[in-house]
């Protein structure tokens, strides 16, 4: 009984961690295109007046906030990574916890993919550019990181009452 309960632990671990890798490799993949294709162009219209893809190095968070607080970033984004291994440890088997379980993962995987940039080059590779409302260039971890915080959001107002995270004290 004990090595089967071990055996699904390890599963539910390794398809984490794949799914974090699959992420953060389409991250990586997109910045690097980004540099390849952007660096120093002029920005390329995608729907005129809407969307377009524009290279910016971006040392702060959005709209330029602390800039050049590298340090800042590394220890908020460890310590949040060290929250979700916490979480990954204790959060119960079942399929009730899975959109939870999704949710972290794509918290996890926006983090490790700017927090490569912030080690590697000590700024993050932004490309992606809402001109209609001026919203601040991004990139596909922020992406991850902002669809994941709003269904957190859904999921901890609608779907999970205040007894399923019990798992957490």
């Amino acid at each position: 009984m004990t090595q089967a309960v071990n055996r699904k632990s390890s599963v539910f671990y390794l398809k984490a961690a794949a799914a974090v890798i699959l992420l953060v490799s389409i991250d990586r993949i997109t910045k690097h295109l980004a540099v390849l294709y952007l660096k120093d162009q002029a920005p390329f219209q995608l729907i005129r007046g809407v969307l377009e893809l524009q290279y910016l190095e971006n040392q702060g968070a959005a709209w330029g906030m602390l800039t050049g607080k590298q340090w800042f970033f590394w220890i908020v984004t460890i310590v949040f990574l060290i929250i979700c291994l916490i979480y990954f440890k204790k959060v119960p088997a079942g399929k009730r916890y899975f959109p939870l379980t999704t949710t972290v993962v794509f918290l996890a995987s926006g983090a490790v993919g700017n927090f490569i940039d912030r080690i590697t080059q000590r700024y993050v590779v932004d490309f992606i550019y809402f001109s209609l409302i001026d919203f601040p260039i991004f990139n596909v971890a922020d992406i991850y990181v902002s669809v994941a915080v709003t269904v957190l959001i859904i999921l901890i107002l609608f779907y999970y009452k205040e007894d399923d995270f019990a798992f957490l004290k």
